[in-house]
């Protein structure tokens, strides 16, 4: 029987259209490696955000030095003009062809697919067991580049082989293959595994182990600047600010469900007097606790615990990425528990406190999702089906109330309660999933959580996690990445530096180094025996916003010469004229230089 699976676009540029293409495209760069390293078994080739990959198992080690020949057969292929035909074929017949090849890989896919529709997808001489989409032919297939080669564990499971994954990118037209190019070498100028050693602010060292970071001292200015200043807004808007232990009995992740639904991300048992404990990797329970210290009243909600907690999560090596991605991280974390009369109103804060870090840290952009769950699915979710309706329908009352765009994405939810997502979009234009605001069905009625209402009975109070940053530590990989390291003045480590000609000029330069700081701003003092454009090349590359050189003349003259990092010049600037501009600056938390 054929299968229907050809995506007709009339917008090349639709997700749909965009899928089918790159899903394609892993087609034809399966059969061109097969053909170019016999010997290759393939296993899964996905379309993914802007781009595909497909993993084989092959006797050869690819690497970068392979990409233009196989891009070359690829192109080949394509021009072939091969239609992409589909067949829906039964268990059998899918175990014989896969069994005939000695594609182990697609035999283990198959074994789960029982009972499925099965369909096979050929274009010319190569088939692939696959869903779909497709283009009608492999002529669609023309702008497309390989990118790089990583190690990935069959099916993610460290047990299983490592197989080898190519991943590319495709588009419809060649100036969109070209742009995207150019952002992605412009974002690897921008990595913020490779800036964040380079400019001081953190590593990973190898000797404490991966996914573990080490803030230095400039990281670790920035990252306190970061925290004071979302401390001091929760604490405006009406946030109990507390700290819990990053350890806890095991009895208690028992009760939460985390040893149950979440144990192969959380760190093994420690032993401590017979009894286990575990490194948390959440903060909810332990606030929970705080909130079941006592009997709470109506009158005592909505009740907002925040904390900057740290917590453990044992992520595999493999998915470990600089700051994005670890083992140990602190979460600028909050819960508020309230009444259902209270809901829309705490949603509305959560909202107006994510779009105000979004504007004071400099990002302009970002969309909103909203997640739900599958109302044919109820066995998958936690909570009443009222539950659920009254918890979606407060979400997205607020956002439709403020005018504010969304998505709704129907079974994405997680399996204990709805949610909204808030992405922002960083300077190339790429989205980061970083604020949250998620109901919590499940924990409130483990913890048998209670408040007296005002009719006198007991009550279960309304839960939400609400994050804002996400994490401190991948959102300042966020920051670094967005500014390419070059920080506005309010967030930068230091925020100038005064630069010495000869060593008569130390004195004077001591004393307007205390001047500064006197006024509230970061300064460092460079008089080391240097030459001038040494030490201007090296504040520059530092990405020091402001330079201070201060020569004979100048001190003669009681007058400055300020130097902005992108090499512009402001001679003859007065003491007071400077402290007034820097400090008007840093107050404003603008994110470029007002001094013209």
């Amino acid at each position: 029987m054929p299968a229907t699976d050809i995506v007709h676009a009339a917008d090349p540029n639709s997700p749909e259209a965009l899928d089918a293409l790159r899903h394609s495209c892993a087609h034809v760069m399966a059969q061109a490696v097969q053909e170019l390293f016999p010997g290759t078994k393939i296993a899964i080739g996905p379309a993914i955000e802007n781009g595909f990959y497909y993993d084989f198992d092959s006797p050869h080690r690819f690497t970068e030095e392979d990409f233009k020949a196989i891009e070359r057969r690829m192109l080949q292929i394509a021009e072939g003009n091969h239609e992409f035909k589909g067949e829906e074929v039964s268990y059998d017949q899918s175990k014989a062809y896969w069994t005939a090849k000695g594609e182990t890989y697609k035999l283990e896919l198959l074994e789960g697919f029982k009972g499925q529709k099965l369909t096979h997808y050929t274009d010319g001489s190569f088939t692939d067991l696959c869903r779909g989409g497709h283009t009608p032919s492999t002529k669609a297939i023309r702008h497309f580049k390989l990118l790089s080669v990583a190690g990935a564990y069959w099916r993610g499971d460290e047990k299983n082989a490592m197989l080898q994954r190519l991943y590319a990118t495709a588009w419809p037209t060649k100036d969109q293959l070209v742009e995207h190019l150019k952002m992605l070498d412009e974002a690897k100028k921008r990595d913020h595994r490779k800036l964040g050693p380079a400019l001081g602010l953190f590593s990973i060292e190898e000797l404490a182990g991966p996914g573990l970071i080490f803030w230095h001292p400039k990281g670790g200015r920035m990252r306190l600047i970061m925290e004071d200043w979302l401390r001091k807004e929760a604490l405006e808007r009406g946030y109990q600010m507390v700290y819990t232990p990053h350890i806890a009995n095991k009895d208690l992740w028992n009760v939460s469900g985390h040893t149950g639904f979440y144990r192969q991300n959380m760190f093994g048992e420690i032993e401590v007097e017979k009894a286990d404990y575990m490194l948390k990797p959440m903060n909810c329970p332990c606030h929970i606790l705080i909130y079941k210290g006592e009997l709470r009243s109506y009158k005592q909600l909505p009740m907002r615990l925040a904390e900057l907690g740290t917590v453990y999560r044992y992520e595999r090596s493999g998915v470990l990425h600089g700051l994005m991605r670890v083992r140990g991280f602190t979460q600028d974390d909050a819960h508020i528990f309230c009444t259902p009369e209270q809901i829309e109103s705490e949603i509305e804060g959560c909202l107006d406190f994510a779009l105000k870090v979004f504007e004071v840290f400099g990002f302009a952009q970002y969309k909103m999702e909203v997640s739900t769950w599958d109302p044919e699915k109820p066995a998958d979710y936690v909570g009443e089906a009222a539950d659920w309706e009254r918890a979606t329908n407060a979400l997205v009352s607020v956002l439709e109330r403020r005018g504010t765009p969304y998505k709704l994405c129907k079974g994405e939810a997680a399996f204990y309660g709805p949610k909204i997502d808030v992405k922002l979009i960083d300077a190339l234009g790429r989205p980061w999933q970083l604020s949250t605001v998620q109901f919590d069905f499940n924990l409130p009625k483990r913890f048998e959580m209670e408040y007296v209402g005002s009719d006198g009975a007991r009550h279960r109070p309304l839960m939400v996690h609400r994050a804002l940053y996400g994490s401190i530590e991948r959102f300042f990989g966020i920051l670094v990445e967005h500014y390419a390291g070059h920080f506005p003045l309010w967030l930068a480590p230091v925020q100038a530096k005064i630069l010495t000609l000869t060593d008569e000029q130390i004195a004077p330069a001591e004393e307007l180094k205390k001047a500064l700081e006197a006024a509230g701003l970061r300064v460092e003092l460079d008089a080391r025996p240097e030459k001038i454009g040494h030490k201007i090349r090296e504040a520059t590359l530092e990405k020091t916003p402001y330079m201070i050189v201060l020569g004979p003349k100048d001190v003669a003259a009681g007058t400055l010469a300020v130097r902005r990092r992108d090499g512009k010049q402001f001679d003859g600037v007065t003491r007071a004229d400077l402290i007034q501009k820097l400090t008007q600056e840093a107050a404003s938390k603008a994110t470029a230089s007002g001094w013209q």
